[in-house]
């Protein structure tokens, strides 16, 4: 699987970006992935074209934008792009706008970015790196910090239970939800028991009836409506101490 250093290089980093709306600031994003080889234009309007769609849930976290869309001929290589912005704009998110900073993915398949996805979040999840990360004065200072979050080996073992974590695509949030759960059932020790699988919409709704629950954002779960087990809201896909709660909540511990 890919490191994070490997397909986010330093030339997909660009600070204090201008944009005026939403859209500018995932166009900016696109830019960039265009620039690197990892995607062509028609992939950036891809990426608009899904929160027109599906709404604002790619942005995870307070002031952070997951920018995404379905695999597709447009994507020429799995890369990414990191966007800080000049003066944050609003995605119409109910608890997380307004936006500062954008992640751009575009992935060829949902599997070999895995290993980048869980360093990236795992990176973020921690306050004073991610703090670091935000002030960071130049493109070389950020691409060093996410340097140091090469991800530890994939945990192993087979589980009774599944929660599914779902968003529009199954490729990019989803994944930053499930490495966050993930986190959390390795500190509780559950990691031998209950496991976590990323998903899209469409796809969820079949394997409803093989999981306890499914984590997802508030516009997914309204897209999603009654499944047949429990739909869990998640508002900050970063942050443990919401991941724990929720799971708390599900397995009422």
């Amino acid at each position: 699987m890919a490191a994070l250093n490997e397909i986010l290089p330093v030339e997909a980093v660009l600070l204090d970006a201008p944009a005026a709306d939403w859209r500018e600031a995932v166009r900016r994003a696109g830019d960039l992935m265009v620039a690197t080889g990892a995607a062509t234009d028609t992939y950036t309007a891809e990426m608009i074209e899904n929160v027109e769609r599906n709404g604002p849930y790619i942005v995870i976290a307070p002031g952070l934008a997951f920018a995404h869309a379905r695999p597709s001929p447009a994507v020429l290589g799995t890369g990414m792009s990191w966007v800080r912005l000049a003066e944050s704009v609003e995605f119409g998110h109910e608890s997380n706008d307004p936006v500062e900073l954008v992640v751009g993915l575009a992935a060829e398949d949902a599997s070999e970015h895995t290993a980048a996805m869980g360093a990236l979040a795992r990176l973020l999840a921690d306050p004073g790196t991610a703090r670091a990360l935000r002030e960071a004065p130049t493109p070389q200072a950020v691409h060093a910090l996410l340097a140091t979050g090469e991800p530890a080996a994939a945990r192993g073992g087979g589980e009774p239970h599944k929660i599914l974590t779902v968003c529009g695509n199954g490729v990019g949030t989803s994944l930053f939800l499930k490495q966050t759960l993930e986190g959390v059932l390795d500190r509780w020790g559950w990691s031998a028991y209950v496991t976590v699988e990323a998903t899209d919409t469409i796809s969820a709704k079949g394997k409803a009836n093989e999981a306890v629950a499914i984590l997802t954002s508030r516009e997914i779960a309204r897209t999603l409506g009654d499944v047949g087990i429990p739909v869990k809201v998640v508002e900050d896909f970063t942050s443990p101490t919401e991941a724990d709660r929720v799971l708390r909540d599900t397995y009422d511990v």
